[in-house]
Formats: C-alpha cells, sequence, structure tokens
C-alpha cells in the first residue's frame, strides 16, 4: 500500500486541473507533434486540390472552362490561400489576447467542420460550386489559426538553443504538405472527388481531441488587453481586396488576355492599398494596437520578413508554373495522356521535396549552434543558382537533369526557411509571439499569391504576343478553316494554360465539335494527340518561363542580402547564458511599449 501511496499525486495537485499543472519535460515534443501535424495538414489542403480539380468538376457536373465558369475555377483554387493570408495577423492578435492554445484548438475543430462539410456537399452544378467554396472558406479560416499560432506555440514551448531544429520540422511538414498534396490528390480523386476532403476529417478529429487534451498554454497572457477594431478591420478588408485584385487579374478582360486593365480590378488593387495605408496610419495613433509596428525597429524581426517575403515571392508562383510546364509539354511528349498529366506532375517533382526534406532538419539544428545568418543568406543563393540552371533546360528537357535542379531548388528552400523563421521569432518579446507569426505568416502567404498572378501575367504575356500567329499556322496546316482558325488563336491564352493545368487537351476543348467531324480522320488524329498543343505551345511558353526564372533569381539574390544583413543572432530577453540583458543598438528604445531594453545578441 505504502508504494502504491508513493506514485499518487499529492492531494492538492489532484484537486489541480491537469491543463493547469506545469508542464513537464516532454511537453516540448507534445507540442512539436501537435503542431506539425497540424501545419501538416492544412498545407495538404491547399495544394490538395490543384491536382484533384478535373475529378472535383466532374463530380459536380461542370465544364471549369466553359464561359463564365472560370470564376469558379479561381476561387476553388485560390480561395483558401486569399481567406488564410488575410486573416493570420488578426488571428495572431487575437491568439495573443485569449491565448495561443485556446485559438489554436479552435482552429483544429473549425478545419475538422469544413473538411467535414467538403467531403458531403449535396448538391451539384453552380450550387455545388458555391458550397465548395464556401467550405472552402471554412477549411481557410480554420487553416489561419493553425498557422498564425503554430510557430508562437513552438517559440513558448522549446529553449533558445532547440528552436531552430523544432521550428525548421514544422517548416518542412508546412512545405512537404503543398507536394505530398499534389500527390494524394491525385492518388485520391482517381478513386472518388469526395475522399480528397475525407482524408482530412479523421486526421482533423484526432488532432482537435489531442490538442484540446493534452496542449496547455505556457505563455503568460496580459490581462486587460482591447482589440483594436479599426485596425483589425481596415488590414482584413485592405488585403483581401488587394489579394482579390490580383487574383481576378490573371482573367481574361474583354479581348484583352488579362485582367489588369479593368476598371474593377484597378480599383480593387488602389482600394487595398489605400486602406492598409490607413491601418498603417491607424496602427501609429491607438493604445493597444492589434501590431505594434515598433518590432520592426528590431533588425532581425525586419530583415527577416523582407528575406521571406522575397523568397516566397521568388517561389511562390513555381509550382504552378512547373505544373502547367510538365502537365502542358513534357509529359504529352513523353507519351503521358493529358488525363493522367495531373498525378504524374506531382510525381515527377519530387525532388524538389527530397531536397527540401534533406536539408531542412540540418539548417535547424546548425543555425540552433551558429546562428541564422549564414544559413538562410546560402539557401537563398542556392535556391537563384537554381532558377538560373533552369532557364538553360529546352521545353523537352532531359528528366536527370530537371530533377537534379529542382533537388537543389528544395535544398535552398530548407537551407532557408527554419534559421530564418526561429531567427524571427527569436528577436520578438514573448507577449508578441502571436501577431509577430501572424505577419510572418502573412507576409509569406500574401507573396505565394502575388507570385501567382505575377508569375502568370508574365507567362501569359509572352503567349498572347506569339501564339495567335503560332496557333492560327498549326490549326490550317491540319485543315482547320481559316475563320475557326482566327477565331480560336485570338481566345486569351489562359484557355490553354487553365485547360492543360486541369488535365485536359486544350485543343480538344477549343475546336467545336461540327468542325472537328468535318476534319480529315489522320488530322483528327494529329490535332488531338499528345505532341501537337506541347510543339505548338513550347516556343513561346519557354520564352515567357525563363523570364519567370530570371526574375525568381534577382528576388532571390536580394533575400540573401537581406538576409545578411540581419545582424548578429539576436534573441529576446536573454544572452547565449540565458540571463537577461540590454537592448543591443539594432533595437531601438521605445516608449510604453515593452519593447525596450529585452533583446541580446550571441
Amino acid at each position: 500500500m505504502a508504494r502504491i501511496q508513493a506514485t499518487r499525486l499529492p492531494a492538492d495537485s489532484r484537486a489541480t486541473p491537469r491543463r493547469q499543472r506545469p508542464v513537464g519535460p516532454r511537453y516540448k515534443w507534445i507540442a512539436l507533434t501537435n503542431t506539425t501535424l497540424g501545419a501538416l495538414m492544412a498545407s495538404i489542403d491547399a495544394s490538395i486540390v490543384l491536382i484533384a480539380l478535373p475529378a472535383i468538376f466532374k463530380g459536380i457536373g461542370i465544364n471549369p472552362l466553359a464561359q463564365g465558369e472560370s470564376g469558379y475555377f479561381l476561387w476553388i483554387l485560390l480561395g483558401y490561400m486569399v481567406v488564410t493570408a488575410t486573416l493570420l495577423v488578426t488571428f495572431g492578435r487575437i491568439s495573443d489576447m485569449f491565448g495561443r492554445v485556446r485559438l489554436y484548438n479552435l482552429g483544429f475543430a473549425i478545419f475538422t467542420i469544413g473538411s467535414t462539410l467538403l467531403a458531403f456537399i449535396p448538391s451539384t452544378g453552380n450550387t455545388g460550386a458555391l458550397e465548395l467554396i464556401g467550405f472552402r472558406i471554412i477549411q481557410g479560416i480554420g487553416a489561419g489559426f493553425l498557422f498564425s499560432n503554430s510557430a508562437a506555440i513552438l517559440t513558448d514551448a522549446f529553449p533558445t538553443n532547440e528552436r531552430g531544429r523544432a521550428l525548421g520540422i514544422n517548416q518542412i511538414a508546412a512545405i512537404a504538405g503543398q507536394f505530398i498534396g499534389l500527390i494524394l490528390g491525385g492518388i485520391l480523386a482517381a478513386i472518388n472527388w469526395r475522399l480528397v476532403f475525407l482524408v482530412s476529417v479523421p486526421v482533423g478529429l484526432a488532432g482537435t481531441i489531442w490538442a484540446y487534451t493534452m496542449l496547455r498554454e505556457t505563455a503568460t497572457i496580459k490581462a486587460h488587453q482591447r482589440i483594436d477594431w479599426y485596425g483589425n478591420v481596415t488590414f482584413a478588408l485592405g488585403l483581401t481586396t488587394l489579394l482579390l485584385g490580383i487574383t481576378y487579374g490573371i482573367e481574361p478582360y474583354g479581348t484583352a488576355p488579362m485582367g489588369w486593365g479593368s476598371p474593377v480590378v484597378q480599383a480593387l488593387i488602389a482600394g487595398g492599398v489605400i486602406l492598409l495605408a490607413l491601418f498603417i496610419w491607424i496602427e501609429t495613433r491607438v493604445a493597444d494596437p492589434m501590431f505594434r509596428l515598433e518590432l520592426f525597429k528590431i533588425r532581425m524581426f525586419t530583415a527577416g520578413n523582407i528575406a521571406g517575403f522575397l523568397s516566397a515571392l521568388g517561389r511562390g508562383g513555381l509550382q504552378f508554373m512547373l505544373i502547367i510546364w510538365l502537365q502542358g509539354i513534357w509529359l504529352p511528349l513523353h507519351g503521358y495522356s493529358f488525363e493522367q498529366t495531373p498525378l504524374w506532375a506531382g510525381i515527377y517533382m519530387t525532388p524538389l521535396l527530397a531536397g527540401f526534406i534533406l536539408m531542412g532538419p540540418i539548417s535547424g539544428y546548425l543555425s540552433d549552434r551558429f546562428g541564422a545568418r549564414v544559413f538562410s543568406t546560402t539557401g537563398m543563393l542556392v535556391q537563384g543558382a537554381g532558377f538560373i540552371g533552369l532557364t538553360f533546360l529546352p521545353a523537352n528537357f532531359p528528366y536527370p537533369v530537371f530533377g537534379a535542379l529542382i533537388f537543389l531548388l528544395g535544398c535552398g528552400s530548407g537551407l532557408f526557411a527554419s534559421p530564418n523563421t526561429s531567427s524571427i521569432m527569436s528577436s520578438v518579446p514573448a507577449e508578441q509571439r502571436g501577431v509577430s507569426s501572424g505577419m510572418r505568416a502573412t507576409f509569406q502567404n500574401g507573396a505565394m499569391l502575388m507570385s501567382i498572378g505575377v508569375f502568370f501575367s508574365i507567362v501569359t504575356a509572352g503567349l498572347a504576343a506569339a501564339l495567335p500567329t503560332t496557333f492560327y499556322n498549326g490549326l490550317t496546316a491540319y485543315g482547320v478553316p481559316a475563320g475557326t482558325a482566327t477565331q480560336i488563336a485570338h481566345l486569351p491564352p489562359t484557355a490553354a494554360l487553365f485547360g492543360a493545368f486541369l488535365g485536359y487537351n486544350p485543343v480538344a476543348q477549343l475546336l467545336p465539335a461540327p468542325v472537328l467531324q468535318q476534319i480529315a480522320p489522320a488530322n483528327q488524329a494529329a490535332l488531338l494527340g499528345k505532341s501537337f498543343f506541347p510543339n505548338l505551345i513550347a516556343g513561346p511558353f519557354m520564352v515567357g518561363l525563363h523570364a519567370v526564372f530570371y526574375v525568381s533569381a534577382g528576388l532571390c539574390l536580394i533575400a540573401a542580402t537581406a538576409s545578411f544583413l540581419r545582424g548578429k543572432r539576436v534573441v529576446y530577453g536573454q544572452s547565449v547564458a540565458g540571463t537577461a540583458t540590454q537592448a543591443p543598438h539594432d533595437l531601438e528604445s521605445t516608449d510604453s511599449t515593452g519593447l525596450a531594453g529585452g533583446a541580446a545578441e550571441e
């Protein structure tokens, strides 16, 4: 009996709820595994629809390339990312006020509810598409809570000398999920399109229960904080409006191949910029702002976010462009049917994932010992070299060379991600980690959406200049009447790109069935074959794609410069020995912000 009594908790400890007891030495691993699961799940669902879209549209009975239907395509594809990006800072600030674990747990539950609704939508046609968009927005709200709090929870749970490794693992999960989603989406969509969403439900339920029962609030939440309603509203509306303008800018407008000349797009972009400027003005005048702009006086925080923004801007559209390159040109030329290309595009991009998985933990571990600057800077230089290497490839490239180059891109991204995140999160006050994590994630997610818009515009501009003549000559050579060939040749090239991206044969979609039936069988077979469209589009497409790679390489070089200029390692509130020190020169003194006197260089 005495032995049994000795293993029991004291009476006062048993009376204390488990969630209020002090955490043990193993708690940090509980936090790491749960937040990594959340980041992995949320990032998988950001990309899983990319490959599964053809099956999804077929399941609800919609042709996304039909007149007036492309809006559904864009919103199902990008709506999740838009919602997540615009809510991250707001959710991070609310979490600083009411508890990061509490809001993270709520996010897990919301995400699971959204996944369940998506898997069981009852409608088809346009109503089904609207339900998909609405439930994807619910998913995006849940993902916003997960993304905005996972890095802050890990920073709270891990000591300084282990944060890089922990955040590196979390970052690996977040970025690896983007590529896992491509393959998983292709496999599940081949069985049933509902499985694309249903797969998240059991994982979400398990993660939600696990989070609610095991995660503990280790941060000290400051009492009597007030919500900055004006700041939250102007920031959310401003960023949403700006991203909507960029999203609709890649759609055709009238006879123009892109929508940048549309008064609506221009008004959205201008309105977004004005609202964001108003947000900055508000934040300098309220007593308890949504985001303390004084944080940008911390050189490590500012340089890390600039580098992260430029890195995401350089690689954000990469996945989109590489998928179109593989699906529209390379895979058909190597014997794959257009219907097979979505799945195989994901498989052939695995070297990118492998490079990131290899270098992410290594750079995280080493940055804990030697600081972030050398690894994050080197990562951006390696990534830039990979982009330059891709400019030397022809449209029909030898795969081993392509695989080696995208593996190099993955290594560069892995070298950069976790050291950069660790340096940002370690440089800010503990009570500002939630909103700082949200701002960091907003810079990256917003940059990825901007990157898709910018890169798609560059490629489309090149196609619009060269494709009409190329298309006309190619179609008439195989017996298509001149009038029909002229009409097709002057259609916006986005139709062809979207068709290739969705796994359709663009020529089969563009040629009217009555015209196709009048063409000789041999010419029909050639037009609908695997080589006509890839050979037709390859030249003008590669001109734009090479321009994209040069832009990405330049952005990586600027990001490397910003990363190098971040200065020595800064840990807010302690030195190498863990003792409190005075603020370094790159953290300026402030009044009433709580920022002064807390950071130390290592």
